[in-house]
Protein backbone atom coordinates (compact mmCIF):
# COMPACT_ATOMS: atom_id res chain seq x y z
CA UNK A 1 0.00 0.00 0.00
CA UNK A 2 1.56 3.25 -0.91
CA UNK A 3 1.81 6.10 1.09
CA UNK A 4 -0.24 9.56 -0.29
CA UNK A 5 1.34 12.87 -0.05
CA UNK A 6 -2.01 15.38 0.59
CA UNK A 7 -2.66 18.16 -1.69
CA UNK A 8 -0.55 20.96 0.07
CA UNK A 9 2.81 20.10 1.59
CA UNK A 10 4.84 23.62 2.75
CA UNK A 11 6.89 24.95 5.63
CA UNK A 12 3.72 25.02 7.60
CA UNK A 13 2.76 21.29 7.24
CA UNK A 14 5.71 19.54 6.01
CA UNK A 15 7.21 18.42 9.75
CA UNK A 16 4.04 16.49 10.19
CA UNK A 17 3.69 14.91 7.13
CA UNK A 18 7.55 13.98 7.33
CA UNK A 19 7.18 12.52 10.92
CA UNK A 20 3.99 10.53 9.65
CA UNK A 21 6.06 9.05 7.07
CA UNK A 22 9.10 8.03 9.64
CA UNK A 23 5.99 6.48 11.56
CA UNK A 24 5.08 4.08 8.48
CA UNK A 25 8.39 3.42 7.04
CA UNK A 26 7.11 0.13 5.44
CA UNK A 27 4.68 2.15 3.56
CA UNK A 28 7.42 4.66 2.26
CA UNK A 29 8.79 2.69 -0.52
CA UNK A 30 5.71 3.67 -2.98
CA UNK A 31 4.99 6.87 -2.36
CA UNK A 32 1.54 8.08 -4.83
CA UNK A 33 1.96 12.20 -5.57
CA UNK A 34 -1.37 12.22 -7.22
CA UNK A 35 -3.06 14.25 -5.20
CA UNK A 36 -0.28 16.74 -5.02
CA UNK A 37 -1.34 20.26 -6.33
CA UNK A 38 0.34 22.97 -3.96
CA UNK A 39 3.78 22.19 -2.76
CA UNK A 40 7.08 24.16 -2.88
CA UNK A 41 10.67 22.92 -2.20
CA UNK A 42 9.83 21.65 1.22
CA UNK A 43 8.36 18.75 -0.49
CA UNK A 44 11.45 17.56 -1.75
CA UNK A 45 13.21 17.47 1.81
CA UNK A 46 10.32 15.41 2.70
CA UNK A 47 11.05 12.96 0.81
CA UNK A 48 14.66 13.26 0.85
CA UNK A 49 14.34 12.32 4.62
CA UNK A 50 12.91 9.46 3.72
CA UNK A 51 15.12 8.33 0.90
CA UNK A 52 17.84 8.50 3.63
CA UNK A 53 15.87 6.81 6.14
CA UNK A 54 14.96 4.23 4.11
CA UNK A 55 18.76 3.81 2.42
CA UNK A 56 20.08 3.10 5.78
CA UNK A 57 17.91 0.08 5.69
CA UNK A 58 18.92 -1.16 2.23
CA UNK A 59 16.03 0.13 0.73
CA UNK A 60 14.80 2.80 -1.69
CA UNK A 61 11.53 5.09 -2.25
CA UNK A 62 9.47 4.71 -5.43
CA UNK A 63 7.55 8.42 -6.15
CA UNK A 64 4.54 7.78 -8.13
CA UNK A 65 2.29 9.91 -10.16
CA UNK A 66 4.38 12.70 -9.57
CA UNK A 67 3.21 16.45 -11.00
CA UNK A 68 5.51 17.58 -13.86
CA UNK A 69 6.40 20.66 -11.30
CA UNK A 70 7.64 18.17 -9.07
CA UNK A 71 9.87 16.50 -11.71
CA UNK A 72 11.25 20.30 -12.97
CA UNK A 73 11.74 21.43 -9.07
CA UNK A 74 13.38 18.63 -8.49
CA UNK A 75 15.90 18.88 -11.62
CA UNK A 76 16.65 22.40 -10.80
CA UNK A 77 17.70 21.01 -7.13
CA UNK A 78 19.91 18.45 -8.29
CA UNK A 79 17.66 15.39 -6.61
CA UNK A 80 16.11 13.97 -9.53
CA UNK A 81 18.14 10.97 -9.49
CA UNK A 82 18.24 10.20 -5.79
CA UNK A 83 14.27 10.48 -5.83
CA UNK A 84 13.96 8.49 -9.30
CA UNK A 85 12.18 11.41 -10.89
Amino acid sequence: MPFFLPQVVTQENALQIQQEGLSNLTTLRNIDCSSLTEFDSTVLTVLLSWQKSLQAEGQAISVEHAPEKLKVLAGVYGVSALLGL
